[in-house]
């Protein structure tokens, strides 16, 4: 490659005024024009086509132009080589036009160093030969080679043309110079070319990118002639940029305009139908985008799709799934997407579990059908896995993301580590991030929460040191992580330290989840007074998460004045929980405060909560049970039963004491204690241990929190079973070893 000035891309280009006035600016990017050269019917191979000339024959450039345009279409590099070495041959080499085409090809086919080395011998530089090597670059994700080029070609007093600075825009783009992008700017102002339809259209995309909506909202409206891909792009550009309501606007300013929509125009708008889940719109635009000849589209049926997926309307988003004629890696990774989201805007913990095992089966479909994953798709899968705690199928994943080649990205890495962390495996999350190639301040954060969440204090912190020595700079949400180990540790001076640390190192300001970890710390340590005076030296209200904390320590350690005060709180915030009311209901229960029970009681029906459902799940190779101590059709009924009365009555004579709870549902008119023996995490785990071998883990996700029975029951379970198991309740992950919990014992339990 020749050698490129050394030019620092740092936002600053200079522009020789002077020498621009000398030679006006193309008004618009000469257009070349290929000969229409068929080749003949004996012409069978390219092979054969290029042997009908001997070596030193005078040849037509035009006689090439047919052939590198099938090399560009097949985009084969092999093909394109054989062309240039008959170029060459013939002494074609000479002339710049097809050399200029070859620059094109080569760039097309992925391959820059070719490009180069064609552009270093060309015979003779002209703006298109700049301009093809440079667009080169910005397809290859080198723009700052592209704009060092750029450099150089202002410097032989070549100038650019319109394309050329649509060019340069785009690598402008890329890395976000937005200082350099407004030298581009002012220089297409100086030559009066900003209302020129694709510099506006160029214009308006780059400062969408650098998130400047006004200012390609601004560019959009100088346009003189604007076309569909002008509406388009602002469109798009509010999208982008959070203003969906903006881009509607503009999708019917350019209806009355009677702008002819193109495939990229619907996709554009069906996306902002699915950031306002505006279901309704979105249907009159698929109707539209019938009535106008798109039906069968692929990427507007993938649009659409997956609007009716982030509405809830499933069997809808199937029904179009399974009536397309061709399905792509688009769609199958749109279905599989759509459900994992569906997971976390699911109103209860039922209906997610339902919407991840859908994604999985059609994962599993996808796999059958021969189409191979891509990054996007395992990251996905990755993601329901861990809402499911399915180690088994994320065990596979894994597999399949070593044989697909990626696992070195960063996305897959840290979704892998995610999965493992969730699932309750931490030394295998951790192993995840070791094996990582590239570790981004995410990768390093989700370690740090994970060590965090499964009580693993020291080990979170050594890793914080090791990232802040690594030069990785940590965000607000890293600052979580380590505040939550320390809480978890009881460690106050060094909370104290690193809180202090986020404030003065690194000008983070605190948010309500810096303070809710050192609440938490103190509760667990006892000290409820300064708990409580924190909350008055907060820079805001404590919101409902800080006085659950509060509510469950005054719960745990019979405060009932102070355990009153945050209840009150608490249901000042009118909380959509139900289990909230559940806790706050049995306080008063216990106190025999009866009007603030009757008072909890028409709360909950003004709300409308319902019955607070009792469900767990147990996935055992690959395959998902379901228990709850209402559903008299769960497997194995008898023996289970059977066995948990054995359980109970082992344990007992070591020492465990059944406690019953006071409500269960939160309906009950009466305060009778209810029984917890049929709790459904312990049908579960009964079963678990029935139907696996000694020594296997048991990974349990259950809708709602552990009452404290259960959780007292898990622990004599795991410790004279020897069994590791982890339940993912409503609130948090539980690992139960050797009769010990990762949560510390405490927790808002029912």
């Amino acid at each position: 490659m020749a050698s490129l000035p050394s030019v620092a891309v740092n936002g600053n280009l200079k522009l020789d005024p002077d020498l621009r006035k000398s030679t006006p600016i193309h008004e618009k990017s000469p257009s070349v024009s290929y000969p229409n050269v068929n080749l003949e019917k004996s012409f069978i191979t390219l092979k054969e086509a290029l042997s009908t000339f001997n070596e030193g024959t005078q040849v037509e450039s035009s006689f090439y132009v047919p052939l590198l345009q099938e090399c560009v279409a097949k985009r084969s590099l092999s093909n394109a080589q054989m062309v240039h070495a008959h170029i060459v041959k013939t002494g074609t080499h000479e002339d710049t036009f097809v050399m200029t085409f070859l620059i094109n090809v080569y760039a097309k086919c992925g391959r820059m160093e070719y490009a180069q080395k064609v552009f270093d011998r060309l015979p003779g530089r002209n703006v298109v030969s700049w301009t093809g090597l440079m667009t080169g670059y910005v397809h290859d994700s080198q723009p700052e080679v592209a704009i060092r080029i750029f450099v150089d070609m202002l410097e032989v007093g070549a100038y650019p043309t319109i394309h050329t600075l649509g060019t340069l825009l785009s690598a402008c783009s890329s890395m976000l110079l937005v200082k350099l992008g407004k030298q581009i700017h002012a220089y297409i102002v100086k030559y009066g070319i900003e209302s020129d339809t694709s510099v506006g259209n160029a214009l308006c995309s780059f400062y969408s990118k650098c998130r400047r909506l006004s200012s390609a909202v601004d560019t959009f409206r100088r346009i003189e002639d604007k076309n569909v891909v002008s509406w388009t792009t602002v469109i798009s550009a509010c999208g982008d940029n959070g203003d969906p309501m903006m881009g509607v606007r503009y999708f019917m300013m350019m209806l009355s305009e009677d702008i002819e929509l193109n495939e990229f125009t619907f996709t554009s708008i069906l996306s902002l139908c699915c950031a306002m889940l505006a279901l309704e719109v979105g249907r009159q635009i698929h109707s539209l985008s019938v009535k106008q000849g798109f039906q069968g589209n692929l990427l507007i049926d993938n649009s659409i799709m997956y609007l009716y997926l982030k509405c809830g309307l499933i069997d809808e988003a199937k029904r179009l799934f399974d009536e397309m004629d061709s399905v792509s890696l688009v769609t199958w990774n749109a279905m599989i997407a759509g459900h994992a989201q569906m997971m976390d805007l699911a109103e209860n913990r039922i209906s997610a579990h339902q919407s991840g095992n859908q994604g999985l089966n059609i994962f599993l479909k996808m796999n059958r059908s021969g189409v191979k994953p891509d990054l996007f798709t395992l990251s996905s899968v990755l993601s329901i896995c861990s809402s499911l705690v399915a180690l088994d199928q994320g065990e596979q994943v894994h597999a399949q993301t070593i044989k697909s080649g990626y696992l070195a990205d960063v996305i897959v890495g840290t979704s892998l580590l995610n999965m493992y962390n969730k699932c309750g495996n931490i030394d295998y999350a951790a192993k995840a991030f070791e094996e990582m190639h590239t570790r981004t301040m995410i990768s390093w954060t989700s370690m740090i929460s994970a060590f965090a969440q499964h009580g693993r204090s020291q080990e979170a912190l050594q890793l914080f040191k090791e990232m802040l020595v690594a030069g990785v700079k940590p965000n607000k949400i890293t600052f979580v992580g380590v505040l939550a180990a320390c809480s978890q540790a009881g460690m106050v001076n060094e909370a104290l330290e690193y809180f202090e640390m986020m404030k003065k190192s690194y000008k983070i300001k605190p948010i309500l989840e810096h303070y809710a970890c050192l609440i938490d710390m103190y509760v667990r340590l006892g000290q409820l007074e300064e708990a409580f005076a924190l909350t008055k030296k907060m820079n805001s209200e404590p919101n409902e998460v800080i006085w659950s904390i509060l509510f469950g320590g005054c719960r745990n350690q019979g405060n009932m004045e102070l355990g009153c005060y945050a209840a009150e709180q608490l249901l000042k915030l009118k909380p959509k929980d139900k289990e909230t009311y559940i806790l706050v209901l049995n306080m008063y229960i216990a106190a025999e405060r009866w009007q603030d029970v009757s008072r909890v009681r028409k709360m909950m029906n003004t709300e409308k909560l319902g019955k607070l459902q009792d469900w767990s799940w147990l996935s055992i190779k690959d395959k998902v049970y379901s228990f709850s101590p209402k559903n008299w059709s769960y497997p194995h009924k008898i023996e289970i039963e059977q066995y948990l009365s054995v359980l109970l009555d082992e344990f007992k004579s070591k020492g465990y004491q059944s406690q019953s709870t006071q409500v269960v549902d939160g309906e009950d008119n009466e305060a009778e204690p209810a029984s917890t023996v049929n709790h459904s995490e312990k049908l579960a785990i009964a079963f678990g241990l029935l139907q696996t071998s000694k020594g296997i883990p048991l990974r349990i996700v259950k809708n709602i929190s552990m009452c404290r029975d259960c959780h007292t029951f898990i622990k004599f379970v795991s410790e004279f079973t020897e069994r590791e198991i982890i339940v993912r309740d409503s609130k948090r992950l539980h690992r139960f070893v050797d009769g010990h919990c990762s949560c510390g014992d405490f927790g808002n339990l029912l």
